[in-house]
């Protein structure tokens, strides 16, 4: 198999992700059937989730690498507001935060 960077590439990296990925996730439902939704446990995993996800997007306003970098902090942080108010705007939904962000952040990108 030649990895050419074609389609056959990007299947492969698509069922090596899966098979990677998936018994996890199965031994994460398994395990799980016996837990709370509100334990200490499962609390403490979302703690540290939230901690994990909220580092990576401190990382990469303030201290991004690669073509990221070249983006002004500004232009950073004011995606980073327009993401936030409008998730809190939209009743705390995510996937509209999150793309408001990345339009605020494409549109002045783009007209730097």
């Amino acid at each position: 198999m030649t990895m050419d960077g074609g389609l056959s590439g990007l299947i492969f990296l698509f069922i090596a992700g899966f098979c990677a990925t998936a018994p996890w996730r199965v031994f994460g439902v398994l395990l799980s059937q016996g837990i709370s939704a509100d334990s200490e446990i499962l609390r403490w995993v979302r703690a540290v989730s939230t901690a994990l996800i909220a580092g990576l997007v401190a990382r990469l306003v303030f201290s991004p690498a690669g073509m990221l970098a070249d983006v002004p902090l500004s232009i950073r942080l004011a995606a980073f507001a327009v993401g936030i108010v409008v998730f809190f705007v939209s009743r705390r939904n995510l996937a509209v935060g999150i793309l408001a962000g990345e339009a605020a952040f494409l549109l002045a990108a783009g007209l730097s």
